[in-house]
């Protein structure tokens, strides 16, 4: 629940902010780094080593940006600015279910 709250703040925020400052994904916002890892912390149990993937693989993503988590961050306002992020928390997200299954 908490993450689809945050990602709808980030991108009414977002949108907002890009439009009245004129600045492309402006860093004061950090409420997709917020929905984004907690989408991928869904993926862990109480186990530390789960929490230290969840975060250096979104962390990864996030500033590799490859294949489709680049291309959603050129959607228009805050959905650009949300959309990669919580690609990249899905990605991890789906990444830390199937290691739990096989380790």
């Amino acid at each position: 629940m908490m993450v689809i709250v945050a990602a709808g703040l980030g991108i009414w925020a977002g949108g907002y902010l890009e439009r009245s400052t004129g600045i492309s994904d402006p860093s004061i916002i950090v409420l997709d780094e917020v929905a984004g890892i907690w989408l991928a912390l869904l993926g862990c149990g109480l186990v530390l080593w789960q929490f230290a993937v969840a975060f250096i693989l979104f962390r990864l993503l996030d500033i590799l940006k490859p294949g489709p988590i680049g291309r959603a961050q050129s959607l228009p306002g805050g959905w650009g600015i949300m959309a990669d992020d919580l690609l990249a928390g899905g990605i991890t997200l789906a990444v830390l279910v199937v290691l739990r299954m096989v380790l």
